[in-house]
């Protein structure tokens, strides 16, 4: 029997200090009786105290025997002290590389540790055996995940996961999971693939995540055909999206006219980004969604307007890749950004800068239009 102790945290509005949540967070962990019993990660500090109790219910008075450990991170981390304490009998079972930096979170905590390795077994009695798999990289060094062959279960860490608490619109698993994956384990496409290859092998039925709901059936199958879209750096839906930083709203109207060509020349989804008001994570997301993305912004203080290299350096440390550019500029008396644009752009793998760079001057004009015409047919 497979038991559910994970805990919402619906008043979260930050995750990891910097990702916005406006539904709040789960933290997810699960308990597993058969002959033996074995603790599935714990929950973050700020709900550890509901997970306890949740996981005392579920024990029923019984003792567990193991505290498997998926991945290391406060997150699913912060009750490894606690559970020892109050089971020193306990077996910790983690990755090698877990049980390096277990000291690092927990040096006064005396452990009973069992590191494992690829393709290992731990037979919990009848009706459940966990055979771990290695997932170094998605996204921390440690990371493992592990999958009952008798269950058919797997208990994926991180992977799979999303922003929300864990009954948060449960008719739209990909836009929160979108969110999340890019920028929690978008700079690791190559480790995902990996482990997208090893759970191909398995017959799951359940997947267990330590975020959002529990996938199964189409569920499974949909999450697994975003994967492997996302992983290799591919294009989810065909489209242009416009990205635009505009200080006093004049390089805002041109983004607005080029929404306007693009949509006459026959692109039919046309997403539009105000990188001043919108929020940044998801503007990441929907950069890597599309294949082609235009960049709108004002110079500033010689150089780029914030919010727009902001978005760039976020591009730039998730691997942003295999996209097509065209770049806008605006600046009044001394146009910068368009120069700055391009030069974080070739940091960045196999992108392609479409057309000319169109410079703006102040106000948006009807002269501007041509030029803009002429990006909007590079683009396309």
């Amino acid at each position: 029997m497979i038991k559910y102790i994970g805990c919402d945290d619906p008043e979260l509005r930050l995750f990891e200090s910097q990702y916005a949540v406006p539904q709040g967070m789960c933290y997810n962990s699960y308990v597993i009786l058969d002959e033996k019993v074995a603790v599935m990660d714990t929950s973050d500090e700020r709900t550890v105290e509901q997970w306890k109790r949740n996981l005392e219910v579920a024990l029923g008075g019984r003792k567990p025997d193991y505290l498997i450990v998926h991945h290391l991170e406060p997150d699913h981390g912060s009750g490894i002290a606690e559970v020892v304490e109050m089971y020193p009998d306990v077996q910790l079972v983690c990755s090698v590389k877990a049980s390096t930096m277990l000291p690092l979170y927990f040096p006064d905590t005396k452990i009973n540790v069992t590191a494992v390795k690829e393709g290992d077994t731990l037979s919990l009695g009848v009706s459940h055996e966990l055979r771990f798999v290695m997932a170094p990289m998605v996204h921390w060094p440690e990371v493992m995940v592990s999958y009952d062959s008798k269950a058919k279960v797997l208990f994926s860490a991180d992977a799979f996961g999303k922003f929300g608490v864990i009954d948060a619109d449960p008719d739209d698993w990909a836009t929160e999971a979108r969110r999340y994956y890019f920028n929690i384990c978008g700079k690791y496409g190559l480790p995902v693939t990996t482990l997208l290859k090893k759970a191909s092998t398995l017959d799951i039925e359940q997947v267990m995540p330590l975020h959002g709901p529990i996938l199964n059936g189409n569920r499974i199958k949909e999450a697994l055909r975003l994967y492997q879209i996302w992983s290799s750096y591919g294009v989810e839906t065909e489209g242009v999206a416009i990205a635009y930083a505009s200080i006093h709203g004049c390089t805002a109207k041109a983004a607005e006219r080029l929404s306007e060509l693009l949509k006459a020349k026959g692109c039919r989804n046309v997403e539009m980004i105000d990188l001043t008001c919108q929020d940044m994570a998801k503007a990441v997301a929907e950069a890597f969604r599309y294949g082609k993305l235009i960049l709108a912004a004002s110079s500033y203080d010689g150089g780029l307007f914030s919010p727009m290299y902001d978005f760039l350096h976020r591009l730039q440390i998730k691997t942003w890749q295999k996209r097509e550019v065209a770049i806008v500029e605006n600046g009044s008396w001394a146009p910068s950004a368009g120069k700055v644009m391009r030069q974080m752009l070739e940091e960045m793998k196999d992108i392609t800068i479409k057309g000319e760079t169109v410079t703006l001057r102040g106000a948006f004009k009807k002269e501007d239009i041509p030029a803009l015409e002429g990006l909007a047919e590079a683009i396309v």
